[in-house]
């Protein structure tokens, strides 16, 4: 975080993964279409706290019910589609940081996160642990275990 500033989060529901490495196989198989280092995500709408975001915050994955991840964000680009609409690239590191499990309801586009209600990232020595999956994950949040 930039000193001074404030940042927030985004929060968004990764759709046709069913895991972290689901996510990670689909980015890999699209960096020929991206700046070395970076991943994209298209969105219709264009995030009106565009300067919080970009002062430090992260796109935080949600698969099947679960956070399980983020990536952080560098920036916000415009794309326009075949059918001419303007639409926003969240530009990401390429890098997946994994984080603990927290479970959210399914919601459609994506919610701002503050910090404080953000998961912590895994230590690294966890982060390649086997996954648990999702449905466990999604119980033990639930009752408070990570």
């Amino acid at each position: 975080m930039l000193a001074g500033m404030e940042y927030v989060n985004l929060l968004k529901l990764c759709v046709g993964a069913d895991s972290v490495e689901d996510l990670e196989d689909w980015q890999t198989s699209q960096r020929g279409r991206w700046p070395a280092g970076r991943a994209e995500h298209v969105t219709r709408m264009w995030p009106k706290r565009e300067a919080d975001l970009l002062a430090g915050g992260s796109l935080f994955w949600v698969i099947k019910g679960v956070i399980l991840c983020r990536q952080r964000l560098l920036g916000l680009e415009e794309r326009r589609g075949s059918d001419g609409i303007a639409r926003c690239a969240l530009v990401l590191d390429s890098k997946v940081i994994r984080t603990e499990a927290a479970p959210r309801r399914p919601f459609q586009g994506w919610r701002y996160l503050a910090p404080e209600d953000s998961p912590r990232d895994l230590a690294p020595g966890r982060a390649a642990d086997d996954a648990l999956p999702p449905d466990l994950a999604r119980a033990l949040a639930e009752i408070g275990l990570r």
